[in-house]
C-alpha cells in the first residue's frame, strides 16, 4: 500500500504535494495512484522510437505537469530533462534519460507493494 511516508522517502516532496491537495491525504494518494497507473511513460518511449518528437514533446510536457502538481520530485526531474531536449527538438540519443525514467516510474509503482 501506498503511504506519505513512502513516498516522501522516495523523494517526493509530500508537503508540497498535500497542500495542493488541501491536506487531503486520502485524495493525494488517489491522485498519485492515478499517475502510476497512466502508460504515458511507455507513450513517451514509443513516441521518441519512432521520431515522433511533437507528439513526445506534448506527452513528455504533459508528465512534467502531472509530476509537477504532485511533487513527484524524482521523476518531474527527469521528465523536465526530455521535455527541454524535446522543445529544442533535438534529433538525440534518448535512451539513457528514458531508462532513467522508466526506472524511477518503476521506483514509484513498487511503492505500493
Amino acid at each position: 500500500m501506498i503511504t506519505v511516508e513512502k513516498l516522501k522517502a522516495f523523494g517526493a516532496d509530500t508537503e508540497e504535494g498535500l497542500t495542493r491537495c488541501m491536506n487531503d491525504e486520502g485524495f493525494y494518494i488517489m491522485l498519485v495512484e492515478s499517475a502510476m497507473s497512466d502508460n504515458s511513460v511507455e507513450e513517451l518511449k514509443q513516441q521518441i522510437s519512432d521520431g515522433d518528437f511533437d507528439a513526445a514533446f506534448e506527452t513528455a510536457h504533459s508528465l512534467k505537469g502531472v509530476y509537477a502538481n504532485l511533487s513527484l520530485t524524482p521523476l518531474y526531474e527527469i521528465v523536465y530533462t526530455v521535455t527541454e531536449h524535446l522543445r529544442k527538438k533535438e534529433d538525440m540519443d534518448y535512451s539513457e534519460i528514458i531508462n532513467s525514467l522508466e526506472t524511477k516510474f518503476s521506483e514509484l509503482c513498487s511503492l505500493a507493494e
